[in-house]
């Protein structure tokens, strides 16, 4: 049987691969810092030993972190943080854990478990950490560009074997599950967990070249799958990390579909709720370029319905409809050879229903109320009873189409039902849409049907 390393203290690999960069021995290392620290006042005697003990995750304390930095960025003639040499420790977290699309494997794993235990460790921390749309373009640019990672086996730690790596992928289905059904304010902290302890160990485990990519792979689906629940949860600074470290395990994966579709349902949807829809056609752009040739229709489809959001944000009806129109006839050839079980796992759920409910966003953005009318009763219609936070957006896209036509009534009638679906999860998302639609309501608001509805809301809101 495979085992299972629950280390609490990871390999600082980072440090690793900035000694290798620097060319610099242990005791190489050790003796800079000593002169190093000496110019500070700091009486420091580290050895080669001391060196090992930091790379196998101890952290020295005081001021020898910034010490250990500043000696490194000597030797490459830069600066060097605290978070490249693995030692942040929690500082800084908002300027720099999570948002960097690192060069090597060894590199991304530090950066993606740092990210884990800065949330288990300081959820309250990250919060409040706003999101800058270039900080996801960026790594979208290094995905593009960075060339595949050439191997990425280990041959240190307990040996990871494929039932590891299937069972990974066993809870990602069934937390995403949970999640559909119950809203991610249920199941996101047991999914960090799970990351932070398990998964983590995993990472530091050997493994086959195979074995790897194919963990890397699961990795990349459940760290994805955290960062939508801090969507869900309301914290959008957060999510844009895990979303970049996600693609970064994509590419270890070397699965450039999989991180296409990082860039097109993930991060380009998280620029939609900031309101950047020129980022948002550029994200799923560069997933159509980055992953082409290596996608499958029903992606293909998913790609172009995010490029289609994109333009109808910016009010662009003709672009909109024209790529609107490529997705639906790239699903058309999905369904065609929906036999030939070519799609990955990940993309199984893109359906029609899915596909309306893109484009019923769109119609919704560029204020064509008949539009999102027909596309959010055929969402509806294919949407299962398990998918309740989808269903959910659906009657709001619907009760907006109803108000713009000026049938009120009819309007808050779907808008009842939505909120009564609402009601049994736990999600910031579809509070949001909740909101959204208690403002289109202000002009109504001496309506008899208005004000019951609005008191309905206001009463389940206080029980």
């Amino acid at each position: 049987m495979a085992a299972r390393p629950l280390v609490a203290r990871q390999p600082n690999e980072r440090l690793q691969a900035l000694i290798q960069e620097a060319a610099c021995s242990n005791a190489g290392l050790a003796r800079r810092v000593n002169v190093c620290g000496a110019e500070h006042g700091l009486d420091f005697r580290y050895d080669k030993t001391s060196v090992a003990r930091w790379l196998r995750g101890q952290q020295p304390r005081g001021r020898a972190p910034a010490v250990i930095a500043e000696a490194l960025g000597r030797k490459l003639g830069r600066p060097v943080t605290l978070d490249e040499i693995g030692m942040a420790n929690g500082k800084n977290l908002a300027s720099g854990v999570g948002l960097q699309f690192a060069p090597t494997v060894p590199a991304a794993v530090e950066q993606v478990c740092e990210l884990w235990r800065s949330d288990v460790g300081r959820r309250d921390f990250l919060t409040g950490s706003t999101v800058a749309t270039t900080a996801l373009v960026e790594p979208s640019r290094d995905w593009l560009i960075t060339a595949p990672d050439e191997a990425v086996s280990r041959t240190a730690g307990g040996r990871v074997g494929t039932a590891d790596v299937a069972a990974v992928q066993s809870m990602t289905d069934a937390l995403s599950q949970l999640d559909h059904r119950h809203g991610s304010g249920h199941v996101r902290p047991v999914v960090v967990h799970y990351l932070n302890s398990v998964v983590s160990g995993l990472l530091a485990g050997s493994y086959r070249e195979d074995v790897g990519r194919a963990l890397f792979g699961a990795v990349a689906r459940l760290t994805e799958l955290a960062g939508y629940m801090a969507v869900d949860t309301g914290q959008p600074g957060l999510a844009q990390r895990y979303y970049i470290q996600a693609l970064r395990m994509a590419q270890a994966a070397g699965d450039r579909a999989y991180g296409g579709y990082v860039l097109a349902a993930s991060m380009s949807h998280l620029a939609a709720s900031l309101g950047s829809p020129r980022e948002i056609a550029q994200l799923a752009r560069a997933a159509q370029e980055g992953a082409r040739g290596q996608v499958t229709p029903r992606a293909q489809s998913m790609f172009l319905a995010a490029e289609a959001r994109g333009h109808a944000l910016m009010g662009d009806s003709r672009f909109c409809h024209a790529v609107a129109g490529q997705a639906l006839k790239a699903l058309e050839a999905a369904e065609a050879q929906a036999d030939s079980g070519d799609d990955p796992v990940w993309i199984a759920h893109f359906d029609r229903a899915y596909l309306a409910d893109e484009l019923a966003h769109c119609h919704r953005d560029l204020g064509q109320s008949q539009g999102t009318i027909e596309r959010a009763r055929e969402s509806l219609a294919g949407h299962s009873e398990g998918r309740a936070r989808r269903r959910a957006i659906g009657l709001f896209l619907l009760a907006d189409g109803q108000l713009r036509q000026r049938e009120v009534e009819h309007a808050c009638h779907t808008g009842a039902k939505a909120a009564e679906v609402l009601a049994g999860l736990r999600s910031d998302r579809g509070a949001e849409y909740l909101d959204d639609f208690q403002q289109r309501l202000v002009p109504y608001a001496k309506v008899p049907v208005v004000a019951e509805f609005t008191a309905r809301v206001e009463l389940r809101a206080v029980a």
